[in-house]
């Protein structure tokens, strides 16, 4: 990207479309398919149902018993998601499906040009840091002027529109 084109940062909201976008599209699908392929071990959804429906009726102990999940399972989904997430940042140059779709991709913060696997993989645990951390570090989009969440800090990266999908 020439440096004498302007950046427009993506901020918290458009952000939040394409992050919802991806889970409908990518970490939903992947969901489904795991569920099935660990013949129902992955998560206990009847348990789950059956506190919904306690939850609606007004049932206090609703939430006493929680539905078992199983690690295994769990983590592989977490890898599956990870690696898809990986393949289209690469792909597509820094842009899942959800971002596409809103014209924003992830570029380094210091060239603008597209991110390293480096980059790539400390991003994807920076999610992990940023979601303990309260939320606070995606929340962190909406109060800084770079609009950049906390993942972004510890990777070097930083969210703009895609002005060449716009052309």
């Amino acid at each position: 990207m020439p440096l004498l084109q302007k950046v427009r940062y993506a901020g918290f909201w458009i952000r939040f479309v394409a992050s919802f976008l991806d889970t409908l599209f990518l970490a939903l699908p992947i969901g489904i398919v795991i569920y099935y392929l660990s013949d129902g071990n992955w998560f206990d959804f009847s348990m789950y149902q059956q506190n919904i429906q306690m939850a609606m009726s007004g049932n206090i102990h609703a939430l006493d018993s929680q539905p078992k999940m199983s690690i295994k399972w769990e983590l592989f989904f977490e890898v599956c998601v990870l690696l898809v997430t990986l393949l289209f940042w690469k792909r597509y140059k820094g842009a899942t499906p959800g971002k596409k779709f809103v014209h924003i991709k992830i570029v380094d913060a210091k060239t603008f040009e597209d991110i390293n696997n480096t980059q790539a993989i400390t991003r994807s645990f920076g999610y992990i840091v940023s979601t303990l951390a309260l939320l606070i570090g995606f929340f962190m989009v909406a109060f800084r002027s770079d609009k950049r969440a906390l993942h972004d800090l510890l990777a070097s990266t930083v969210v703009i529109y895609d002005e060449e999908s716009n052309s």
